[in-house]
């Protein structure tokens, strides 16, 4: 049975943007092919980090919402253990509140990125 995760990754600043997709589509595939399914992915871009992790002061965010079998987490840590793009990761499982929060607040984001293109269309 397919259980649902959330992971957030920070990786390193020095990364071009094709680099950073590179690395996301790295993690995506991982997932695809140990039989999970994503189901939604966020940048959340450079940010500032609230304290120095191997000597960097910021990082580009990432967030993959997906499914998959409760042993596939182990694998996918650690391939982030292995790749020296990211510098901190977090894995949570997501219980029915939490996965009804998730799915409430990407609709939410999805009204308002349909808002603000109407919005775009009119002027």
């Amino acid at each position: 049975m397919l259980k649902q995760y959330e992971t957030v990754f920070i990786a390193t600043p020095v990364l071009s943007d094709s680099q950073m997709k590179e690395a996301v589509a790295k993690y995506t595939q991982l997932i695809k092919d140990n039989g999970g399914e994503v189901v939604y992915e966020e940048d959340w871009g450079l940010k500032q980090l609230a304290y120095p992790i191997q000597h960097k002061t910021s990082g580009f965010y990432y967030l993959i919402e997906f499914k998959a079998d409760p042993t596939f987490v182990a694998k996918l840590e650690t391939q982030y253990h292995r790749d020296e793009r990211i510098i901190r990761f977090i894995t949570v499982a997501l219980d029915k509140n939490a996965a009804a929060y998730a799915e409430k607040r990407r609709a939410n984001k999805q009204a308002k990125a349909a808002a603000a293109a109407a919005e775009t269309k009119e002027d």
